[in-house]
């Protein structure tokens, strides 16, 4: 595996793969998990080279949240990815990304990206857009993947991709899940003992509503305040949990299909996201 520490020596290799080979990118931001990995290894089914990026992206982080403590483990997430028969790895320092201040920004639209995570994090979906903007333009992929855990950024991702027209197939990957149902994050490893005890009860929640929405259940308000009071109710703070329209995350109709339902909340000092699509 080839490590470019500068934009120009990831543009000479992407130029050097030759006409007509596909390229897959993988955004991540390191710390891998299996999740991460089961992207590079689905990365393979559509590109005949791929690159993984490391990058923790301090425009996306909010003041007060964990850009400086967020856990940068390089060299094991060299391994991991070498193993995965990753090409290339892209791990730029700030410097690189951003040799001046960023003053131009991609501003997704206030009815996606500042809703549920983005009325929690204001600006965070900007923060991604750009700078998943700025790696598109850099490596010229033909394919990016991203996982649908986070799937409100998976969302803003498409529709910034397909309203600038630009030449890219995003591919969401399945969200990789412990045995006992959490999600994977790079986030879990903050828990404690009996926090990540406790944490399956996330994906079990979720699971109780869509198996109430599949059951025709259609008060989509009841459902969601059950699941916020039953998480309240064993020690979590709940931002939202939300039933709504996987197209753009938009409010359903009690006839709508294609739904998904969203949640994020705090168990102790960690914020959690999953959700789960009907």
């Amino acid at each position: 595996m080839l490590i470019h520490e500068t934009i120009a020596g990831l543009r000479a290799a992407r130029a050097k793969a030759g006409p007509g080979k596909r390229l897959a990118l993988v955004p991540t931001m390191g710390n891998l998990h299996e999740g991460h990995i089961a992207l590079m290894t689905q990365a393979r089914d559509h590109a005949d080279q791929v690159v993984a990026t490391i990058f923790v992206n301090r425009l996306q982080f909010r003041p007060g949240e964990d850009f400086e403590k967020y856990p940068r483990t390089f060299a094991d997430d060299c391994e991991r990815l070498a193993a995965a028969g990753v090409e290339h790895l892209f791990a730029p320092d700030d410097a690189e990304m951003y040799p001046q201040p960023q003053t131009y920004h991609v501003e997704p639209p206030p009815e996606q990206a500042g809703i549920l995570d983005g009325e929690f994090r204001p600006g965070h979906f900007r923060g991604v857009a750009t700078v998943v903007m700025k790696l598109f333009q850099i490596a010229q992929p033909d394919v990016a993947l991203f996982g649908k855990k986070d799937f409100q950024q998976l969302m803003v991702i498409r529709n910034m991709v397909r309203e600038f027209d630009l030449p890219i197939e995003i591919v969401g990957g399945e969200t990789v899940r412990a045995a006992d149902g959490l999600a994977l994050s790079s986030r879990n490893g903050y828990l404690s003992t009996a926090e990540r005890a406790e944490a399956p009860r996330l994906f079990r929640v979720l699971t109780k509503v869509i198996d109430a929405v599949r059951d025709d259940a259609r008060d989509f308000t009841l459902l969601e305040q059950g699941a916020i009071s039953e998480l309240r109710a064993n020690g979590w703070v709940p931002d939202y949990v939300a039933l709504r329209k996987k197209l753009d995350l938009q409010l359903p109709s009690a006839h709508d299909s294609g739904l998904v339902v969203l949640a994020a909340a705090r168990l102790g000092s960690t914020r959690l996201i999953d959700n789960l699509e009907v």
